[in-house]
């Protein structure tokens, strides 16, 4: 059975057709457009899936990866930073639109799974995959296999507190990881303290800038502290980092540093390394769980 993988992002919605061994037969981007709303997301996504469809000789699974979880109690959409998304039913949506079962899983999970399984943590039994980009997630993968969690929330380092009476999230908390080291929360601390209202990558080539080393000293040290807290607890055998702030190349050492600075143990050794299938990730993770 060949399968269709869906990656839906915040700003781009990618699907992939593969065959049962996961090798690429065809795939394609097209932009999520979130501001259109929930209704225009299920429409791309249906045309999406009967596009690659199109392209298989034999029946299909369909696997979904979207930022966010299912309810356990509802079966809805919750904790989604792609908010339009919060409280929908889509899996039933995509079901009924699709006439089509289909999976639906977290894309820190799906981003995690795919790593373990056909990326750089191969041969790893405790996998912990992190997405730090528009938000911060994390999945966690243990003998091959997803970890959920009791209420499925198992992975979501991006909020829990780092500071006490800090940052406001969008979830109604303060001080979650995600309103520090995300790209929208770094930058935001860049326009406090430069007055320069910039992305990420022109930050990043931006270093003679009198205000970035306090900017960078900030980030280092907030990653840091959050990513050696999921270390005190799980103890991995690797952390994969995912997501467009994997590209940072001062994580690997100068941020890796900071993490066993804090980490509550005379031995560290814990690899924190960059993914090796990039932003294709999700849609491999998607068919790994259709």
């Amino acid at each position: 059975m060949n399968k269709i993988g869906i990656d839906l992002g915040g700003t781009k919605i990618e699907g992939i057709l593969t065959d049962e061994n996961y090798q690429n037969i065809t795939r394609k981007r097209i932009p999520t457009n979130q501001d259109d709303g929930y209704n225009s997301i299920l429409r791309s996504i249906k045309n999406l899936v009967l596009e690659l469809a199109q392209e298989s000789n034999e029946k299909t699974s369909i696997g979904i990866c979207t930022p966010g979880a299912l309810s356990l109690n509802s079966g809805l959409i919750k904790n989604s930073n792609t908010q339009c998304l919060i409280g929908q039913d889509l899996r039933n949506d995509l079901k009924n639109i699709l006439h089509h079962e289909v999976s639906i899983e977290n894309d820190a999970n799906c981003f995690a799974l795919a790593e373990a399984l056909l990326g750089v943590g191969k041969n790893s039994n405790l996998v912990f995959g992190i997405i730090m980009g528009t938000g911060v997630g994390g999945g966690i993968i243990i003998d091959g296999k997803i970890h959920h969690g009791r209420t499925n929330i198992a992975g979501e380092w991006g909020h829990h507190c780092l500071h006490s009476d800090g940052n406001t999230c969008y979830c109604g908390n303060k001080g979650c990881v995600e309103t520090y080291i995300s790209g929208p929360a770094l930058e935001k601390t860049w326009l406090e303290l430069s007055n320069l209202n910039q992305k990420l990558p022109d930050i990043l080539q931006n270093s003679n800038n009198p205000n970035f080393l306090n900017w960078k000293k900030m980030f280092l040290d907030n990653f840091g502290l959050a990513l050696a807290n999921v270390i005190d607890i799980l103890d991995p055998d690797m952390i994969v980092l995912g997501g467009g702030l994997s590209n940072i190349d001062f994580l690997y050492d100068e941020g890796k540093n900071l993490v066993y600075q804090n980490v509550f143990s005379d031995i560290i050794d814990t690899p924190i390394v960059k993914n090796q299938l990039g932003d294709s990730a999700g849609v491999f993770g998607a068919c790994l769980c259709s």
